[in-house]
């Protein structure tokens, strides 16, 4: 009878818990009507195991004042944004180009709601292959004088991994300022010794989120995804390389490997390097960066291509990288070409997405034929299979494993960085993409789609339509926990 009555009161308190945190997820979380649904049935079906991930993978980040950094005003942002701001809403900005023109609304909202300032004289050499942009990389690093920051989702105790430290440790023995910042989630086989004598050297190191008990982290759930390189303030990187063999197509699990990566000189650096100094901050815990003008030197270059760097996290009021898909993808005319690793989209840009073909605009959309993530993947097919019926066309990358985020609309306009087109990109990772306003950006990314096109096979709906009963299974699964995953 003990044993009974006590198994009776467990079992009581975990309906209650259940009901305490269902009625947290419904009325005090206010999130979107599919996530709700989404942990309700992951509470309902595993009430214990549901309370804990609900713990870990739940909780949100929300209007919370992460990223402080009083010098940021002394970079003189604030009245560049005012200058802009007010040119753009008055018609009076002296654009320089007809693609940025054309395009002024998304550039005012990335303005006004991510202070996403347009700079007009970048230089930009688009990577493709990780030999090239590592290749390319390591000089950079080599030539460095006074500081390189670097930041980066994932960085492999591998190969490629040795020779960037220390390639970083070299620099940082010849007197050079290095700052190196992960996301401890997505490297997380890293150990203090591989940073021993990079830290001996006089190199600094932080993990973003770490975990303040072992096995136990509550923000598990945000991840900085973010990929960025600053070398002297001169030159930046961005987009979908980490640090690792694989990325070398070195891994026979995935065979060769395919990413977009964007090396940027011009007044742009400014921005990658303000948003390194705000996460490395945040992460350092000791604000140990204050403004120094070497940080942001007058570069002056040869280029005249226009582009914003945009950001978004799960402590931001909006969307804002995909708030900026959405808006390109509603005013294109003729074309959206579109290279994704994961494609489980929200209602509101799938919606985008299938009314644009509807209306008769060319949609074309990448995606890999394995998957790295089989819940995603399994998402990434169904959704893709979606588009399909509003007449768009979905091509199977079967040359290895494409891990690029690209958007290309009209050959006019772009944007490449880390953000996937998925709801984890666009409400729980910290991200950061390149919108690129210039035709010859975009031509370029053009005829690098049709090339991939060439090693990819075209999804019909015919085949669509008859995939097994097993196959239509896990996407069911997939698509309950896709808002999730």
């Amino acid at each position: 009878m003990e044993f009974t009555h006590v198994t009776s009161v467990l079992l009581g308190l975990v309906i209650i818990l259940n009901i305490l945190f269902a009625t947290i997820v419904i009325f005090f979380e206010r999130r979107e009507a599919s996530t709700t649904w989404a942990w309700l049935l992951v509470l309902y079906f595993l009430p214990v195991v549901g309370f804990i991930l609900y713990l870990l993978f739940g909780t949100s980040l929300r209007h919370a004042h992460l990223f402080q950094w009083e010098d940021k005003k002394k970079i003189g942002i604030e009245e560049i944004i005012d200058k802009q701001m007010e040119e753009l809403s008055t018609n009076h900005f002296p654009f320089r180009n007809a693609s940025s023109s054309n395009y002024r609304d998304l550039i005012y909202m990335h303005l006004r709601n991510n202070d996403a300032v347009l700079t007009e004289d970048n230089q930009v050499d688009i990577f493709t292959e990780g030999k090239n942009k590592f290749d390319q990389l390591f000089k950079d690093i080599e030539a460095a004088e006074n500081h390189i920051h670097i930041q980066y989702y994932i960085i492999q105790r591998d190969g490629l991994g040795k020779r960037f430290i220390e390639a970083l440790t070299k620099k940082a023995n010849e007197g050079v300022k290095v700052r190196l910042l992960y996301d401890e989630l997505g490297s997380r086989g890293m150990t203090k010794r591989f940073f021993r004598e990079f830290r001996q050297a006089g190199g600094r190191v932080e993990a973003f989120f770490p975990s303040k008990l072992k096995f136990i982290n509550l923000r598990l759930n945000f991840r900085n995804h973010r990929k960025l390189v600053i070398i002297d303030g001169k030159v930046g990187y961005v987009g979908g390389f980490n640090v690792g063999d694989e990325y070398l197509g070195l891994n026979p699990k995935f065979g060769y490997w395919r990413d977009t990566h964007l090396r940027i000189e011009g007044s742009a650096v400014k921005a990658i390097q303000t948003r390194f100094i705000l996460d490395w901050n945040q992460a350092s815990k000791h604000h140990d960066i204050t403004y120094q003008p070497h940080y942001f030197p007058i570069v002056e270059t040869q280029g005249n291509i226009d582009l914003q760097i945009v950001t978004s996290g799960p402590d931001s009021e909006w969307e804002q990288i995909k708030n900026g898909y959405i808006k390109l993808i509603s005013s294109a005319k003729k074309s959206i070409l579109i290279q994704t690793p994961y494609f489980i989209p929200d209602a509101s840009l799938l919606d985008a997405l299938r009314i644009a073909s509807l209306s008769g605009v060319d949609v074309k959309i990448m995606i890999p034929n394995k998957p790295d993530h089989l819940f995603v993947y399994w998402a990434t097919t169904f959704n893709a299979g979606q588009l399909l019926r509003a007449g768009a066309k979905v091509y199977i990358y079967d040359n290895g494993f494409i891990h690029a985020k690209m958007i290309v609309v009209d050959e006019e306009v772009s944007s490449v960085g880390t953000a996937n087109i998925d709801v984890r990109s666009f409400k729980l990772n910290f991200e950061v993409n390149a919108f690129i306003y210039d035709e010859g950006m975009a031509e370029t990314l053009t005829r690098i789609f049709y090339k991939d096109v060439e090693v990819c096979r075209q999804l019909t709906i015919e085949e669509f339509e008859k995939r097994s009963k097993w196959i239509r299974f896990k996407e069911s699964i997939a698509r309950l926990v896709s808002p999730i995953l």
